[in-house]
């Protein structure tokens, strides 16, 4: 079955609107000091990865899946240079719509203050916090990966280790010092890089499920589909689902537990693996933080990586109920 050609996939329609759901959640909810006492995941701490920071990896997540849906149609019917045309339309637009959402560090309250300021000053100021929020990243790392969301698995992993070194080689260089010291917002500039670890996730997490999808082949206007075939279908899938979401966060509270082995927290003797592991993501950490801390504030790939593995988890759930079980949600369906 051609790729223009997958029905529609309502698990993914139904992560969405969990997704949302889970948005309100912790930011309504989870802002009011009782509740979060109490569940304390509801909150972003950014010193490790919380309930509340599993959400706006979800969003990538769903990007990335939507994006590389969308890109291989619009390359089977459009071509190469029209479907660039589109993304790029779209990342313009998205960014224009970010300004007007997430808004500008300075405000100038007269047309003289801002000639006083000039161009670079505008610059130079204005764009160092505020614009860099969830808009922003989406539409920047949408833009990052497009070299490579048309390839093959190879080519995106390939990009993916390329995006993790360059994040983490950028960020040891004193870039993870300045996002944290200000603060900034969701990884700040570069965040993006990071972000599109989730968005990437998405894209092999598409190609798992179309592969399933075009396992189903037609005859005339029946469907040649015995029941052992789905089965072994589904069982395909809940594994490779399974295994890529298991190692992703794996690399990532691996990455984390770096933080036990340089300054401040470096061990000079260390006796068992106990004293080199952390506390899980879920929990808050006993030690200080630093580059390679799950974060969302600092956006680290230890982070990206867990968060964008336990989005695999969660969609691969919604898989089972929704397009094996057909479980719907209405108020999910609606958002």
């Amino acid at each position: 079955m051609s790729s223009s050609k997958v029905a529609r996939i309502a698990s993914l329609d139904e992560f969405r609107g969990y997704t949302v759901a889970a948005m309100f959640l912790v930011n309504f909810l989870g802002s009011y000091q009782l509740v979060t006492e109490v569940f304390p995941n509801l909150k972003h701490h950014n010193t490790y990865c919380s309930f509340a920071d599993t959400v706006m990896a979800q969003f990538f997540f769903a990007v990335g899946f939507g994006f590389r849906m969308g890109f291989l149609r619009r390359l089977e019917v459009d071509g190469v240079t029209n479907a660039l045309k589109r993304v790029i339309r779209r990342v313009a637009g998205l960014l224009l719509v970010a300004l007007i959402v997430h808004g500008l560090d300075v405000k100038y309250e007269s047309w003289s203050a801002l000639k006083e300021a000039g161009v670079w000053g505008i610059l130079s100021s204005a764009f160092q916090r505020n614009y860099f929020q969830t808009l922003t990243h989406i539409a920047l790392a949408t833009l990052w990966v497009t070299p490579v969301i048309g390839l093959s698995v190879k080519w995106r992993i390939g990009f993916l280790l390329m995006t993790i070194v360059l994040h983490i080689v950028i960020s040891a260089s004193g870039y993870y010092a300045w996002v944290v010291g200000r603060p900034c917002i969701d990884g700040g500039q570069l965040g993006f890089m990071s972000w599109s670890v989730c968005l990437l996730a998405g894209s092999f997490v598409y190609d798992i499920i179309a592969s399933g999808q075009r396992g189903i082949v037609t005859v005339g206007e029946k469907l040649i589909a015995q029941e052992s075939s789905e089965r072994f279908q589904v069982q395909r899938i809940v594994k490779r689902l399974f295994w890529l979401g298991a190692a992703m966060m794996i690399l990532g509270y691996v990455l984390s537990c770096i933080n036990r082995m340089v300054s401040p927290n470096a061990i000079a003797d260390w006796k068992s693996w106990g004293d080199v592991l952390i506390e899980p993501p879920f929990v808050s950490p006993s030690k200080p933080i630093n580059m390679w801390t799950m974060s969302q504030r600092a956006c680290s790939v230890s982070y990206t990586l867990f968060s964008g593995g336990f989005s695999v988890w969660v969609y691969g759930l919604f898989y089972l109920l929704v397009d094996i079980g057909k479980w719907r949600c209405g108020v999910f369906r609606t958002l």
